[in-house]
């Protein structure tokens, strides 16, 4: 197997590079509007901006930074396929302009915005940030009225073009199937509260890159990738930041185009995409090490399985599982404008000696 990955240096209300109607799932992070670390890009975006924020007119400048995201929204619609899907991780935000402090609600827009062009809004996910600092309670501390409850979570929102997804013919269905994840990860997946991902890191030490970026973490990007999206997929990020959504889509084995308005990210990008063989590696194979873990609880508690995934000697919950086939990089390679990786099989050998390394409880009818 082997997929291609596009880094483009340009502005996302153009999509230039995509054709109609070819791109099967979008994962990404915009700026978010209010946020005061992304006024300088709202601003060259559309100098009024700048204007409504040096005039006080929070409103205003509120209604122009999201009317120039609906702008990459209208080109995300052209070029998304029909069943596509759309998963937008959106902060509000809180700030003082002149004497007033307010919530801006970001995530009220988008929706607004994708009910306006006919999409099926999806349930959403609350993605829990939560924080230690000290100075994280705003206003008037225990004197009512005037202080304000903490904003430590953020949205992924989820919505879908037109009806769902149709998988046609036998090599769609097997794919589908093959592209499988484990009843115990939907589990935690598919909940409407993530609490076990983690932020990442938003500093960066390259002098030549903005002091703060809006990077979330592998794990977010990874885990919806495989949610709404089956191999060989093609997955965009219109606002690609730092590189995580190509890296999470070449540990899932799906094709990824992502576009960075700064060009002082470029190299930085592909540095980090041709780094990431190892530590995708290692996420795949601890996606082996858990369910195992969880397979021999379950069997200890319940007794044995009814069903042993057919590409390893593992035991699994349902049916939809039997397919299941996870696959390792083998080389990220830059070639001409793509990024290439290609893949290999995971050596059943290599993950039992990883797994078994753990000293892990072994049952009758686990074989590891």
């Amino acid at each position: 197997m082997q997929t291609k990955h596009i880094v483009n240096i340009g502005n996302s209300q153009k999509l230039d590079y995509i054709d109609d109607n070819s791109v099967n799932l979008v994962v990404t992070s915009p700026p978010y509007p209010m946020i005061e670390m992304w006024d300088e890009t709202f601003g060259i975006m559309n100098p009024n901006i700048t204007k409504a924020l040096e005039n006080e007119d929070a409103m205003e400048a509120y209604k122009l930074m999201n009317g120039e995201l609906n702008k990459v929204w209208e080109e995300v619609d052209r070029v998304l396929v029909p069943g596509g899907i759309v998963c937008i991780n959106i902060g509000d935000a809180t700030r003082k302009v002149g004497k007033t402090f307010q919530l801006f609600s970001n995530h009220s827009k988008i929706i607004n915005f994708f009910e306006q062009m006919k999409y099926q809004v999806l349930p959403e996910i609350l993605w829990r940030k939560q924080s230690n600092k000290p100075n994280k309670f705003m206003g008037s501390g225990m004197l009512p009225p005037n202080a304000y409850v903490t904003l430590e979570h953020e949205y992924i929102l989820i919505f879908r073009k037109d009806n769902n997804r149709q998988f046609k013919n036998d090599t769609e269905k097997e794919n589908r199937r093959e592209s499988a994840y484990f009843w115990e990860e939907r589990n935690v997946w598919f909940s409407d509260l993530w609490l076990d991902v983690k932020g990442t890191s938003q500093k960066l030490d390259d002098k030549k890159l903005r002091n703060r970026n809006g990077a979330y973490p592998f794990e977010l990007a990874y885990r919806l990738i495989n949610m709404y999206s089956v191999k060989g997929d093609m997955v965009l990020d219109p606002f690609l930041g730092t590189g995580t959504t190509i890296i999470s889509a070449i540990a899932s084995g799906r094709n990824s185009i992502g576009y960075e308005l700064d060009p002082n990210f470029e190299e930085y990008i592909k540095k980090s995409i041709k780094n990431s063989k190892n530590s995708s590696n290692e996420y795949i194979l601890n996606r082996f090490e858990k369910h195992v873990v969880f397979v021999n609880n379950r069997i200890e508690e319940k007794g044995p399985l009814k069903y042993t995934a057919n590409n390893y000697p593992i035991p699994v919950m349902t049916r939809q599982e039997l397919n299941i086939k996870l696959s390792l990089i083998k080389e990220i390679k830059e070639k001409e404008e793509f990024i290439i990786a290609d893949y290999e099989d995971i050596n059943i050998n290599d993950a039992k000696n990883k797994i078994i390394n753990k000293k892990l409880k072994k049952s009758k009818q686990m074989t590891f």
